[in-house]
């Protein structure tokens, strides 16, 4: 190689090389990334990045903040439908400040759709059961994000080391159902009232409906942490293997398994992408 074609590769190589640079500028000066591209987007404790926007917190635990969405309010039900195809008005029992699965009324879903949220919800499930019926069939529904990751509702109190009421592991109350049983069983006695508060990052998908980022989920079941920040490995499947189809936002499903679980003071917020920082 002679040097004539030493410099002009050096040559390319350097515009190359300012070329890139200018891009990477350019993307930090422009400002926050698209959500879901997870551009760097601004250098640390820079002045510049806006504030977050504020919110009132709720004068009571468990109670919604001043940005969430009411879904259930004790009365309303105007935010829900049934979960078929054609929707219609839901069919379930309001009394109370709970609604109840009432018999062969199907479960339900909300109008609007949803990507990343925060969600709460309380759950309550009969303490007259017959001890007989164990396993799944005990008190069994379930709340779906997106209308397709489950987190799995269920009579799961034991006072014996599960001799009372077994089932599988990842079936259990609070688990991410067929895929991860909760880190521990936080589950109150039957007749009293549960509740989680569910963090949720949605997945993304390419242009080919492959999935670049797998869903994540946190979990808190009565206040203790049961899921911590797991990656959700597909749609919630029966005895199969999970898998992600590519899909757009997607409703909150409560499921209706045949059993009179009730549910109350169902809140939401919706949550944008958060972009990363440089490191310089």
């Amino acid at each position: 190689m002679n040097g004539k074609s030493v410099t002009k590769k050096t040559t390319i190589c350097l515009l190359v090389a300012a070329l890139a640079l200018a891009l990477a500028s350019a993307l930090v000066a422009e400002g926050p990334p698209p959500q879901g591209r997870g551009l760097i987007a601004w250098k640390v404790h820079d002045r510049e990045r806006p504030c977050p926007p504020v919110v009132a917190p709720p004068q009571q635990f468990g109670q919604p903040p001043s940005d969430a969405i009411i879904l259930f309010d004790g009365k309303d039900t105007s935010q829900w439908e049934i979960d078929r195809q054609e929707g219609g008005d839901i069919k379930w029992k309001v009394e109370n400040g709970y609604m109840e699965i009432a018999k062969k009324a199907g479960g339900i879903r909300t109008r609007k759709s949803f990507g990343n949220c925060q969600l709460h919800i309380e759950w309550w499930v009969p303490a007259d059961v017959d001890p007989k019926i164990t396993d799944q069939s005990r008190s069994n529904s379930g709340v779906f994000l997106m209308g397709r990751y489950e987190v799995q509702v269920l009579d799961s109190y034991t006072a014996d080391n599960y001799k009372d009421n077994r089932t599988y592991a990842d079936g259990q109350a609070a688990g991410i159902y067929g895929q991860y049983p909760p880190l521990v069983n936080a589950c109150r006695k039957g007749g009293e009232w549960q509740s989680y508060d569910i963090s949720f990052l949605r997945p993304l998908f390419d242009d080919k409906g492959i999935c670049i980022r797998k869903a994540r989920i946190t979990v808190n079941h009565n206040g203790v942490v049961v899921q911590n920040n797991v990656e959700i490995q597909g749609g919630t499947v029966h005895k199969a293997i999970a898998k992600y189809s590519p899909h757009g936002e997607g409703p909150i499903s409560l499921q209706d398994h045949g059993n009179p679980v009730r549910f109350r003071n169902i809140w939401i917020r919706e949550l944008p992408e958060q972009p990363y920082s440089v490191t310089e």
